[in-house]
């Protein structure tokens, strides 16, 4: 049994991991010019306004609860409590006049943040809820960067850019993995916090196979596109190829044609299309490319199986760091798995078996167990550290093309 000095420590580390990631949505939406504020930089998702209430609202409703606490606020707890996941097409229709304005939603964010904190002693399970309440607002920080990322340049504050263009020649490559075992998830019982579709732990034979020892790059996908690739209808599925015909799809998210070149979208400025970057692209890009090249995109426990050994990054990304690394960055046999961009892998999001929803926030997982949304692994360059872990599951739908995520293909059985 842990000792009241102890809970104290924990208590004290997670209060200020808390912290910190307060400071670093904070920052994120300094980004943001006062007279954007309403925008809605991505169609599916909610306007910018929403998150500013919607990161405190989420720690009210999880931890007040449990704190003792009582809502001052409840109107405001309820329409910032949850975001959105369109399917078919169905884009919110809100307008600016629906929200409240910022003043209030900052008076909010404050009242909440001062009344937590004076409570927090008061949790009775703080490593799992702060751990909760920590990782839930660092994936928004994710979220509010490819969200900010869509914004035109004269609607945000400019910032300092580090970025690395080139890390030497190189040629595509395949790595042959052996056959083996690949670990999905983590032990219920194993002392570490993990989300709900993290348990129970898997461990699934994996036959050998070939994949790509680097991302698919900005360089390779550019042939595809000018292959025509985009107008192939044997290479995408019926519904993917409704989506890119009724959207008008033609290229990636990140790219910008000037003037007959390719210029990639960076925060802050435009750059020419870098070639050894990872490539940003939906899952149904990725799809179509890996089919012209005659491959697939790997399984989940193929990812998990290539992924064995691989160095995870255990710092924080430095915040003037908003653009990923050259492909070849790395010297594992699989390279750049962890921390360069998450990658879609060919298995629809599902339940692990011995799966348990959390009481407290049920539809985290099972919401998605739909067949409408596929897993992702490894994490971008603004993936927070503690969430580059193997375990950790990532999903999203296959038609939605703003996260930070590419792909590596793996070759067919002979």
């Amino acid at each position: 049994m842990a000792t009241q000095e102890a809970v104290a420590h924990d208590l004290k580390t997670l209060t200020g991991r808390l912290h910190q990631a307060r400071e670093e949505t904070d920052a994120l939406f300094r980004i943001v010019r006062p007279e954007a504020v309403y925008d809605r930089p991505i169609p599916e998702r909610h306007r910018i306004i929403f998150y500013h209430g919607h990161l405190e609202a989420f720690d009210w409703n999880l931890l007040s609860g449990p704190c003792g606490l009582v809502s001052t606020q409840p109107e405001l707890d309820r329409l910032f409590a949850f975001g959105i996941d369109p399917i078919d097409g169905q884009l919110p229709a809100d307008t600016p006049r629906d929200w409240p304005q910022p003043e209030q939603v900052e008076a909010y964010k404050q009242r909440v943040r001062t009344a937590l904190d004076g409570a927090l002693e008061q949790v009775p399970n703080p490593e799992l809820l702060l751990n909760v309440a920590i990782e839930h607002r660092l994936m928004h920080a994710e979220t509010l960067a490819y969200m900010f990322h869509q914004m035109p340049f004269e609607r945000k504050v400019q910032r300092t850019v580090r970025r690395i263009l080139d890390a030497g020649a190189w040629t595509p490559a395949v790595a042959n993995v052996p056959a083996g075992p690949a670990t999905l998830g983590l032990r219920r019982d194993g002392g570490v916090f993990g989300w709900c579709n993290e348990f129970e732990e898997q461990t699934v034979p994996v036959p050998a196979f070939r994949i790509d020892r680097y991302k698919v790059s900005n360089g390779q996908f550019l042939q595809f596109l000018e292959a025509g690739g985009y107008d192939n209808r044997a290479l995408w599925s019926d519904a993917d190829w409704a989506w890119k015909a009724e959207h008008g799809i033609a290229q990636p998210a990140f790219w910008v044609a000037r003037g007959g070149e390719w210029c990639y979208r960076s925060m802050f400025d435009e750059l020419p299309l870098p070639p050894n970057w990872p490539v940003y692209v939906s899952h149904a890009e990725a799809s179509a490319y890996a089919r012209w090249q005659g491959k697939r995109l790997p399984t989940e426990p193929e990812w998990q199986r290539a992924a064995e050994g691989s160095a995870v990054r255990h710092n924080e990304p430095p915040r003037d760091v908003w653009d990923p690394s050259p492909v070849n960055t790395g010297s594992e046999q699989v390279a750049g798995l962890f921390g360069n961009g998450w990658e879609w892998t060919s298995t629809q999001f599902a339940p692990l078996p011995g799966f348990r929803a959390y009481p407290f926030y049920p539809g985290y997982s099972s919401d998605f167990f739909d067949g409408q949304h596929y897993v992702l692994k490894g994490g971008s360059v603004r993936t927070a550290a503690s969430m580059l872990r193997g375990s950790f599951r990532n999903w999203f739908q296959p038609r939605y093309q703003y996260v930070y995520a590419g792909f590596r293909c793996v070759g067919l059985e002979d």
